[in-house]
Order: C-alpha cells, then structure tokens, then sequence
C-alpha cells in the first residue's frame, strides 16, 4: 500500500468541456471518481480548476458580448457559483466534502498572506475536504492576475507541500515537435531538466479554450520543481489518467523535481510580483549562480522603477534576463545612491545602514 501523500490535480477548459463550449458532466464525474479512489487510499486531493467563464456562458446561453475584460468579469462572475456547485454536486455523490478558494496573485505577493492561504489550504485537507481552487477572475485585474491555472496549481502544490502536481490538458503530453503538424513527433516521457530547447518546443493550447499552452506548463513545472514537486502533464481524455498516473504507469511526460528543493521560507517568492529590478555586472552574476553568494552594492550597476525596503525585485543580468528575485534590504532611492560602491561606504552614502548586502541570500531564489 502507497503511503499516503498529497496530490494537486490541474483541469484545463479544454478536459472539462471535452473540447466544446459547454462542461462535460460525464468526464467531470470520472475525474471524481478517481478522486474517490485516491480518497479512499488516504490520499491528499486539491484541484486546480478551469471552467467558470465557459460555465457562464452556458448558463447565458452563449450570449454575443463585446471582447473586453469586463465581459470575462461578468462571465466569470455567473460561472464560478455553476462551476462550484457542480463540483459539489459530482463529490456528493461520494459523501466527500468541497471547499471553495478564489485567489489572486495578491493573496500570494507578501509572505503574510502566503503563509494564511497556506493554513486556510491545510485546515481543509486536515478535516478531509478537498479544496477547489480557481483564480478570482470576476475581480482580478491583469496587476492581481497569477495569468492562467497551469502557474497558479504550481503555487497550490508550493502552498500544500504536494508530491505531485498532475496538469490535465488537451495534449498527451509534451513532443518532440507540434503533433499537429509533424507526424513524426514522439511524446518525451522524461524531463530531467527544463532548459531552453524544450520551452522552443512548447505550444499553444489546441482547443483555444483556455488561457495556457504547454509553455505555461513547463512554466509551472520549473516553479513545482524548484519547490521539489514532481509534474506530470497527460491527457485529461485518457481512461483511468489519474490513478495511472499515481501508480507510476507510464503516461504523459513527467518532469523531474530538483535535486536540492528550496527551503519552504523562499518559496512564497515564487507567488510575488516583482515591484522593480536591479541590474548586476558579471562578477555578482556569477557569485549568485555560482556561489551562493548576497548582492553587495558594488555589483549594482543599475536600478529600475520605485520600490520599497521589503518588496521583492527582479535580479537581472546586463543582457536583461532575469536570473533572481529576492526581498531587497533598501528601497531604490537608496540603492541608487550606493550602486556600484563598497559596503564599508554605505552608513556616509545614506546616513544609515540596514546591512551590508542588498540582498541576502537567505531571502533570494534564482530563476
């Protein structure tokens, strides 16, 4: 007997509609009950779900609205209450318990916050009821947006400690090539490491339904594993996908986690929007990725827009590729001041210190 462990299940549009405009109340009642199976074993379940904007417009029987975020608000709006009532439905059959979560990328963006998600998540799955998780696109606008489920269940799993993260789509997987156009494209079963040639390889969504292709995907799967948590990526079509899945069976590409996971402090970094950046020379490049090391100011050769002492930052290098994000120890007022100076120079530059880094390893993760 597996012992038991805590899954993520993600659903695109795509698996819950089978491809068409309306929700699939046949497929939805297989994914619950192979849910009830990992139940009944112990298991841990959360689901990621998609859907509520194509339930509103089922329920507004398909209603011809101006292309504008205000017509997907009000979609959403009709559709989650119908989305989570389904849900409610579908596990009563099973006398298994549901709990709502609506989130935006603002209940993630500052530790506080993290960490009351975190305990809201844990006090469901301590008392056996699964959470179903959507983002809140009836009130989020592009600033609070995570952007599509795909990152959002990476940041569900973060939150849940999962084992697994498991995102249904379209796609059995990832290929070689688009499928759609190469007929000698072969699914990749294994992924070790996520690098530049496979985020070439990843497309978008075949349906069109839904917000996220495979490259938000592999996006999540980065985020997942950096946290330490396995990603699967199957088709959400094939019979018995999730307890296959859990039973190590061969489906779909799964990708690796990595071998020396974040520590669980960080990972709340991974939900917050970066309020500036700091643009390093090659020497504090290199002690960053190579060594572990803080980002002294001497190392600073550029800092951009206004931000406070306790938000986080993009870390870039001078071709502009993000390499970090951390919490900065001073805001950019005084970062400027002290780029490209020694630390023993900080207190005469400001008047004051906060350290002698602006920012410390302990409170940065590379990208």
């Amino acid at each position: 007997m597996m012992k038991p462990q805590t899954f993520v299940i993600k659903l695109g549009t795509s698996v819950l509609t089978c491809g068409k405009t309306s929700l699939n109340r046949a497929r939805i009642l297989e994914i619950v009950r192979q849910c009830h199976q990992l139940y009944q074993q112990g298991h841990k379940i959360i689901i990621v779900t998609s859907g509520a904007i194509a339930a509103g417009r089922e329920a507004l029987g398909y209603p011809e609205l101006p292309n504008t975020i205000a017509s997907k608000q009000l979609l959403a709006s009709v559709g989650q209450g119908k989305l989570i009532q389904l849900w409610e439905q579908l596990f009563s059959i099973y006398q298994i318990a549901i709990g709502q979560m609506l989130l935006t990328r603002a209940d993630l963006e500052d530790r506080e916050r993290f960490l009351n998600a975190k305990d809201v998540l844990q006090a469901l799955l301590n008392n056996h009821i699964i959470p179903i998780i959507n983002e809140n696109d009836a009130v989020a606008t592009a600033e609070i947006k995570v952007g599509d489920n795909d990152n959002l269940s990476a940041l569900a799993a973060i939150l849940a400690q999962a084992n697994k993260l498991i995102l249904l789509t379209d796609q059995e997987g990832l290929f070689t090539a688009d499928p759609r156009k190469d007929a000698t494209a072969k699914l990749i079963n294994e992924i070790a490491t996520i690098d530049e040639h496979l985020k070439s390889l990843a497309g978008e969504s075949i349906s069109g339904l839904g917000t996220g292709g495979m490259s938000t995907k592999l996006q999540a799967a980065e985020i997942a594993g950096k946290a330490g948590i396995e990603v699967i990526i199957a088709a959400g079509s094939r019979s018995n996908v999730i307890m296959d899945i859990v039973q190590n069976v061969q489906v779909g590409t799964r990708i690796k986690p990595c071998q020396t996971p974040l520590e669980h402090r960080k990972h709340w970094l991974f939900g917050a929007p970066p309020a500036g950046s700091i643009t390093l020379d090659d020497g504090a490049v290199n002690a960053i990725l190579t060594q572990g090391g803080s980002i002294l100011p001497k190392g600073i050769i550029q800092v951009s827009d206004n931000f406070s002492r306790g938000e986080v930052i993009d870390v870039l290098n001078h071709h502009g590729q993000s390499i970090a994000r951390g919490v900065t120890r001073y805001n950019s007022d005084a970062l400027k001041q002290i780029a490209g100076h020694h630390s023993q120079d900080i207190s005469k530059l400001l008047g004051y210190e906060y350290g002698r880094v602006a920012l410390h390893r302990d409170d940065m993760i590379t990208i």
